[in-house]
């Protein structure tokens, strides 16, 4: 035999060491030490959000602003504001380019041309530079 096989020749037959003052660590607890962790914190989270799909916002024509804007005269000259309308915009996205159009329904509170804002009654206010759909 050689010296490396010899090394541990005074401790091989020791008993196994019990501490008086720390109390022994679980299974469960040692096995933990050994998990794997998440390397890459957050990496799922980026990938989800790169993969999130965005649309551009869409320029209306001459003509599909020209009927916008007879469409919010009719129901401002109507002076009832009071009836149900359906509400297509634009939402831009806060995090990326590009954005989403949502559809509402409800009805007007009060439009406001100098701000250029149309205020629903459920509170919402949109710009109206991002309708690109109004029905009645």
């Amino acid at each position: 035999m050689n010296n490396n096989d010899r090394r541990y020749d005074d401790i091989i037959d020791m008993e196994h060491h019990v501490s008086q003052t720390h109390k022994q660590m679980s299974a469960h607890d040692r096995a933990a030490q050994f998990a794997p962790f998440a390397a890459l914190t957050g990496h799922d989270e980026a990938i989800r959000e790169k993969s999130r799909i965005t649309y551009q916002k869409k320029e209306l024509d001459e003509n599909m602003m020209e009927l916008l804007d007879r469409k919010l005269d009719y129901i401002i000259k109507k002076k009832n504001t009071d009836f149900d309308i359906k509400l297509t915009y634009f939402v831009p996205d806060d995090t990326k380019s590009g954005g989403k159009y949502i559809t509402i329904d409800g009805r007007i509170d009060k439009i406001d041309r100098y701000n250029r804002i149309i205020k629903m009654k459920d509170g919402r206010n949109i710009k109206i530079c991002e309708i690109i759909d109004i029905e009645y």
